[in-house]
C-alpha cells in the first residue's frame, strides 16, 4: 500500500502505529494509517486483514501520582 521512501512499517509490524497519517477524523475518534491499519483515540487498531486490536493504554494512565 505505501509508496513513502522508506517505506512505512507493515501493518503485521509491532511499530506498525508509526506509519504515515492518510486520513485524521478525531471528531470521530480515527485515523487511517499508511499501512491500512485503522487506529483508534482509545488506542485500539483494526488491520486490514480482519483483526482487532484490543485497547492498550499504558497501565495507569490518567491516574495522577504524588510524591511523598
Amino acid at each position: 500500500m505505501c509508496q513513502h521512501q522508506p517505506a512505512c512499517p507493515s501493518a503485521v509490524s509491532a511499530d506498525r502505529e508509526s506509519a504515515r497519517l492518510l486520513a485524521h477524523h478525531p471528531e470521530q475518534g480515527w485515523s487511517l494509517l499508511c499501512n491500512g491499519v485503522l487506529l483508534f483515540e482509545d488506542t485500539g487498531e483494526l488491520l486490514p486483514d480482519g483483526r482487532v486490536i484490543d485497547p492498550h493504554r499504558p497501565v495507569g494512565a490518567g491516574h495522577v501520582m504524588s510524591a511523598a
